[in-house]
């Protein structure tokens, strides 16, 4: 096998989730000397082709149907096609089967009828859930099979325990501090370090609900140090911190991985980005904001490995669960650094070579 097609799409109401799991892919499969190409539209994301050319990859407008998606691959000689979609027509893969083409489907619970020599949903527990491949058809389920990227691995490689020191924080965060990146006005700040808090929801905020989460830190009134990532530049203005309270707006940014090493606490949603903050042993808060990310919210709460916040929008107000968890994660280092230890056995960021190994497999 010489080249791999990787077919998967991203955008400000799609998000980025299939695509950055399969650019940790693309990364394994050029370590072996492959070549890799991406088929796909990023919906006009600029931060997302940065991502494809910072790598190398090239990105070409991605086929819909089942005779353009063999077209392709025909054109380009492709050995295997990865296919990484919520919405791309199912006949896709079987065309490219018959075709000879290797297929990988990346699947979250439902494969949409596809018909895949290998399938692969990395989701905790997964590996439990009944077997309904096709006959002679591989299936790879569990976060042992978690494709994270090289930028998050290498973190992991510093040493356990380690994490970024504050004066090492990537420019991003530095140029939050130093006024640039749009602080939200506040009073005073408390003596002593308070806990350094990031919050994300996926790679473009698709469903519009950083501003909440962040509302919900400002409710607690407990002391925080936050930078909150969104692609908004007036979802913040609304707020008023209290006392110790310091909340910096940044765009989306290359520097997330060091951004999640750096923090004491993350909140963010329970999308693909889980399983690198349980890789890297951080203690998260998450919420789900759209149907499909129930599943694994579910299963990473009651298996203790992060806290939750259940659904934003049924989760927010004085009384709700979402506000009195995150008052309790701030005001208790304690209970973060034992929610933080849970993960890294778990997610040993050896999935991608498995998923290699079982792509290239006769």
């Amino acid at each position: 096998m010489n080249r791999v097609g990787i077919r998967c799409d991203a955008g400000a109401t799609i998000g980025v989730g299939h695509l950055m799991r399969c650019l940790a892919l693309a990364e394994e499969l050029r370590d072996r000397r492959l070549e890799v190409v991406v088929l796909g539209d990023v919906g006009g994301l600029g931060w997302a082709r940065e991502q494809l050319a910072r790598r190398g990859l090239t990105l070409l407008p991605g086929p819909d149907g089942p005779a353009a998606m063999v077209r392709a691959a025909r054109r380009l000689a492709l050995d295997a096609v990865v296919i990484d979609s919520y919405d791309l027509d199912p006949r896709c893969s079987g065309a490219l089967r018959e075709a000879g083409v290797r297929v990988l489907a990346i699947v979250d619970g439902d494969d949409r009828g596809q018909d895949a020599d290998v399938y692969l949903d990395q989701n905790l527990g997964a590996e439990r859930r009944p077997d309904r491949s096709p006959a002679g058809a591989v299936r790879l389920a569990g976060v042992r099979y978690a494709l994270l990227r090289d930028d998050v691995r290498r973190l992991r490689r510093q040493g356990p325990g380690k994490t970024v020191r504050p004066e090492a924080a990537p420019e991003s965060v530095q140029a939050a501090r130093r006024g640039m990146a749009e602080p939200v006005p506040r009073r005073s700040v408390a003596a002593g370090r308070p806990p350094r808090v990031l919050c994300f929801l996926g790679g473009t905020d698709a469903a519009g609900v950083v501003s909440v989460v962040a509302g919900e830190l400002v409710a607690t009134r407990a002391p925080f140090l936050a930078t909150v990532v969104t692609p908004r530049a007036g979802a913040l203005d609304h707020l008023e911190p209290a006392d110790g309270q310091v909340i910096h707006r940044i765009p989306p940014t290359d520097d997330l991985p060091r951004l999640i090493a750096a923090a004491d606490l993350v909140v963010t949603a329970a999308g693909g980005s889980v399983w690198e903050l349980l890789h890297l042993g951080k203690a998260a808060a998450l919420a789900w904001v759209a149907e499909n990310q129930r599943p694994a919210y579910e299963e990473v709460v009651s298996r203790g490995l992060a806290a939750g916040l259940g659904r934003l929008d049924a989760a927010t107000g004085a009384d709700g669960p979402a506000r009195a968890c995150l008052r309790a994660l701030l005001t208790c280092a304690r209970t973060r650094t034992e929610l933080g230890m849970r993960g890294p056995a778990l997610v040993d960021g050896e999935g991608r070579a498995r998923v290699a190994d079982a792509l290239l497999s006769p």
